[in-house]
């Protein structure tokens, strides 16, 4: 067995132990897609800013706009974030591969760093993300190249909103749609376009929040031409104690992505392990990630 093969397969054991292996049966059709069960943890009363606009039947341009703020301030640890990931990606005509990597954050600082630990051929690569600037960096060069929004994580088709910390509010202007259902579930749909002079992956989205959780289910990603990207689902919600804000925050416990140009792509994100206490002062630097891939 080479290296690349033994990779997978402890990363596929270690999943099964964890109880996750179901999770990485992903739907390939639309009509499966469309009936993927979506399940949302912990279903408690929305926090107060969003309670009165999920309340209602539909929702108005304040009671929009303040649960898209809500969303972010609840997503907001206030200062550090750690995570275990593990991301499968699936492309037609290739075998599946699992990357591990480490997430860290401080959203006090707007910084952002993605560590690959494996496989052992993406071991020690990584992205910086200072302020707006997202730097890549690969040890096999011991190089940094500038990235921009729209950089595929590892050549995945995850981006860096599906791990840094929610600015919706900031970077978009909300536009309520319906109320609607998603599965089981009572959805507000909400559309997103980017405001000007914001540098976005998407310059629109679509939205599927969860009335009663006011958790984000489902999301669509579109070019500018308008053209459907990807279709993301966020089926596991968790909470986590935050020492910075003093209270819990929300984070996910697993995404899935679907390409919808390349139709038979797609991307499922495991996180484990979340840890809010804080980091090293000086961890997010570029002379600290390229210590780690040595």
């Amino acid at each position: 067995m080479t290296m690349k093969q033994a990779a997978p397969r402890r990363v596929f054991g270690l999943l099964a132990a964890v109880g996750l292996v179901a999770a990485l049966s992903l739907p390939s059709t639309a009509a499966e897609k469309a009936a993927l069960p979506v399940t949302a943890a912990d279903k408690a009363a929305p926090p107060a800013a969003a309670a009165k606009a999920t309340a209602a039947t539909t929702l108005d341009q304040a009671g929009v706009d303040a649960l898209i703020k809500e969303i972010d301030r609840r997503q907001n640890s206030g200062g550090d974030y750690k995570t275990q990931v593990y991301i499968e990606t699936k492309e037609r005509g290739k075998n599946s591969v699992v990357y591990e990597a480490v997430i860290y954050r401080r959203d006090s600082d707007d910084r952002f760093m993605i560590l690959f630990t494996g496989p052992k051929a993406e071991r020690g690569k990584g992205y910086l993300k200072i302020e707006r600037n997202l730097w890549m960096y690969d040890p096999t060069v011991g190089r940094w190249d500038r990235r921009t929004e729209r950089e595929r994580i590892g050549g995945t088709d995850s981006r860096r909103t599906d791990f840094d910390e929610s600015t919706l509010s900031t970077d978009y202007a909300a536009k309520y749609v319906e109320r609607s259902k998603l599965g089981r579930f009572d959805v507000h749909v909400v559309e997103l376009t980017a405001r000007s002079g914001i540098d976005v992956a998407w310059p629109k989205v679509k939205l599927w929040i969860d009335v009663a959780s006011s958790n984000i289910l489902k999301r669509q990603d579109y070019a500018a031409s308008g053209r459907l990207m990807r279709t993301t689902y966020t089926p596991k919600w968790k909470k986590v104690m935050s020492p910075s804000a003093k209270e819990s925050v929300w984070v996910p416990g697993e995404i899935r992505i679907f390409d919808e140009v390349e139709k038979d792509n797609k991307t499922t994100v495991l996180m484990k392990q979340t840890d809010l206490n804080p980091l090293p002062k000086n961890i997010f630097s570029k002379a600290w990630l390229e210590s780690k891939s040595r």
